[in-house]
C-alpha cells in the first residue's frame, strides 16, 4: 500500500510522518518548489512544522499526478480556500475505488458545501470519508497522546485509515456520520475564535466554561438542522475537538481571537498570524446558513458582527449575556439516528 498526503503544512507533514512511522511509504505533496527543496536538503518541513525530521518513508514531491497516481489512500489536508481548486485537479488522477479523506476542518459559502462533498464531485469513482478531532499539529508531532476520528459508509475505508494511523500516541475512532464529523470539526474553528477573545480578556473559568458549552449547544443545533447525529458532538469530533481549540493558545483560532481583543483589526490579526484561521470564512458560511434554516445561534452571529460589521466587542459581549435563555439541553436524537437497543 501507498499513502499520498495532498499539502505540506502542519497537519499534513504530522500525518505524513504517522503513516510513514508505521511503514507505509507516504508522498508528501506540496505546490512550492523552493519549499521542497528546503524540505530535501534538510529533512524537515522548516516552514511549517520546524524541529521535527521527516521519517524516512516521507517522500516530499510537487508531482501531484505521481503521487495520487501511486497512491491507494489519499489524504487532502489543503486549506477549505484551496480545496475545490486542489480537489479539481485531482480529478482523473486517483484510480477507481481509491479511498480519498479529507483532513480539512473548514466550508465552502458557495452552496454551503463541505470538503467531502468537494471530493465526492471531483472524484465520483472514489470511496471517500473524513477524518477530524482535537489534532494539533505541534502535539502530534511532539508524540502527546492525540486521538482521532474517521467517519466514512465504507467500512474498509474506517479500517484503513484506523490501521494507517494507529501509533503508541495516536489513537483513530470510527464513526458513519461524515456530515456530523465534518461540521464538528468546521464549526468549532468559530468558537476557537470567541473563547481566544473571551481567555484574554480574562472573563475568568465560569464564563469561559459557559461559553464552551453555549458553542456546543450551538453546534448541535445547528447540525442537526442538517440532518446529522447529535450524538456525534458528545465524542472527539464535537466537544473534545471544542475543548482543545478553545482553550489551546495552539490554535490559530484561538490566537486569532487574542489578537482582536488586545485591539487589533481582523486584517492586522491575520496578517501577524501568517497561517489562514479557518474561523474566519466559516462564521460567514454558516450566519448565512442559520439565517436561512431560522437556526438561533447569538454567539456566532455576535462574532459575525465583529469581524464584518465593526460592532463594538464590549457591546457584543454584554448583548450575549442579555439574549434569550433558553433551556440547557435542547435536541433528543432523531428516529433515524435512535440505536436499536
Amino acid at each position: 500500500m501507498r499513502v499520498a498526503v495532498v499539502g505540506a503544512g502542519n497537519f499534513g507533514t504530522a500525518v505524513a510522518n504517522i503513516v510513514a512511522g508505521n511503514g507505509v511509504d507516504t508522498y508528501l505533496w506540496m505546490r512550492d518548489r523552493e519549499q521542497l527543496a528546503d524540505i530535501r536538503a534538510h529533512r524537515q518541513n522548516r516552514r511549517y512544522l520546524p524541529g521535527h525530521q521527516l521519517a524516512e518513508r516521507v517522500i516530499p514531491t510537487v508531482d501531484l499526478a505521481a503521487a495520487v497516481g501511486a497512491s491507494d489512500v489519499v489524504f487532502v489536508t489543503v486549506p477549505s480556500a484551496s480545496f475545490r481548486a486542489v480537489a479539481d485537479e485531482l480529478r482523473g488522477l486517483a484510480e477507481p475505488g481509491a479511498f480519498a479523506i479529507s483532513a480539512t476542518k473548514g466550508i465552502e459559502a458557495e452552496g454551503f458545501r463541505l470538503m467531502s462533498q468537494i471530493l465526492e464531485a471531483a472524484l465520483p469513482s472514489a470511496r471517500v470519508g473524513v477524518v477530524s478531532g482535537p489534532n494539533l499539529a505541534e502535539e502530534m508531532a511532539n508524540g502527546r497522546y492525540t486521538g482521532t476520528v474517521v467517519a466514512s459508509r465504507h467500512e474498509e475505508l474506517r479500517a484503513t485509515v484506523q490501521e494507517l494511523l494507529i501509533s503508541p500516541t495516536f489513537r483513530v475512532y470510527a464513526s458513519e456520520d461524515v456530515y456530523g464529523v465534518e461540521l464538528g470539526g468546521a464549526l468549532k474553528n468559530i468558537y476557537a475564535i470567541v473563547c481566544g477573545i473571551a481567555t484574554t480578556l480574562d472573563v475568568g473559568q465560569n464564563a469561559i466554561a459557559m461559553l464552551v458549552t453555549r458553542s456546543l449547544a450551538e453546534m448541535g443545533r445547528f447540525a442537526v438542522s442538517l440532518g446529522a447525529n447529535p450524538f456525534t458532538f458528545l465524542g472527539l469530533a464535537g466537544v473534545g475537538d471544542l475543548f482543545a481549540t478553545c482553550t489551546s493558545p495552539l490554535s490559530r483560532n484561538f490566537q486569532l481571537g487574542a489578537k482582536l481583543a488586545q485591539g487589533a483589526t481582523l486584517d492586522e490579526a491575520m496578517e501577524d498570524l501568517g497561517k489562514l484561521a479557518e474561523g474566519v470564512n466559516t462564521v460567514r458560511a454558516v450566519c448565512a446558513k442559520s439565517a436561512e434554516l431560522g437556526v438561533y445561534m447569538p454567539l456566532a452571529d455576535g462574532l459575525h458582527r465583529l469581524l464584518f460589521g465593526g460592532e463594538d466587542l464590549m457591546r457584543i459581549v454584554a448583548g450575549l449575556m442579555t439574549s434569550e435563555q433558553r433551556v440547557d439541553v435542547e435536541f433528543t436524537a432523531p428516529a433515524a439516528w435512535r440505536s436499536p437497543c
